[in-house]
């Protein structure tokens, strides 16, 4: 699976334009969204071949915007990469369990980030 299309979800404007930066800056086209419905209806809408999900955001949060992507068949196959805050041990687990491939918090080393990235790619 080849990773063009990024899906950049966060309600924090800073941290949608930092992730953006990084990875134009690094050849993939970024799509974004600052809430949870906005993620799914993107998701939809966009097809991206990888979504990075903030947690904590107003109204939908992050984990069920996560399970409903992970649960809907139009959108079951696009990955799906946490990058939180939330640095718990259970905050990763249930975050997995709400069917993310990765998890990362935040500061995300953007480094690491694209690593992962052509992992999945």
């Amino acid at each position: 699976m080849t990773i063009n299309k990024i899906l950049v979800v966060d309600d924090s404007p800073t941290e949608r334009y930092s992730m953006q930066e990084v990875l134009t800056r690094n050849g993939y086209q970024v799509v974004t969204a600052e809430s949870g419905e906005d993620a799914i209806a993107k998701s939809k809408s966009e097809r991206p071949d990888l979504i990075l999900m903030d947690v904590v955001m107003p109204g939908m949060n992050g984990y069920q915007a996560t399970r409903t992507i992970a649960r809907d068949a139009t959108t079951c196959s696009i990955p799906i990469i946490m990058c939180t805050s939330k640095s718990q041990e259970t905050d990763k687990i249930w975050g997995m369990r709400q069917g993310a491939l990765d998890y990362l918090t935040k500061p995300v080393d953007h480094q690491a980030l694209l690593e992962r990235i052509r992992a999945i790619g």
